[in-house]
């Protein structure tokens, strides 16, 4: 699957078949469902989990909690529009 796929898949009502769990947090973040893709990176402690746990963190506002976040996935603070930085986190796992 690369970026132009999965922005499409945004328009179905169903997940697309056989995504990473991080590929659906971000599936569900792009569909506006924060609380779904916030659940899905709770146990993530991995640097792709925690990348996109601090982008959640800066959708929703909080930026000390995000720069907790970016610090546990070795990335800094992200200075990018919201969607960018979405975009960049699909791109680098598709």
């Amino acid at each position: 699957m690369n970026i132009k796929d999965f922005k499409t898949s945004l328009s179905d009502d169903s997940l697309p078949q056989d995504i990473s769990p991080a590929l659906e947090a971000l599936w569900h973040q792009g569909k506006g469902d924060w609380d779904a893709a916030h659940r899905l990176v709770q146990a993530d402690k991995s640097p792709t989990g925690c990348w996109i746990h601090a982008h959640l963190h800066r959708v929703e506002g909080d930026k000390g909690n995000a720069e907790y976040w970016y610090k546990l996935a070795g990335k800094p603070v992200c200075p990018s529009r919201l969607n960018d930085e979405w975009e960049e986190i699909v791109e680098a796992l598709t």
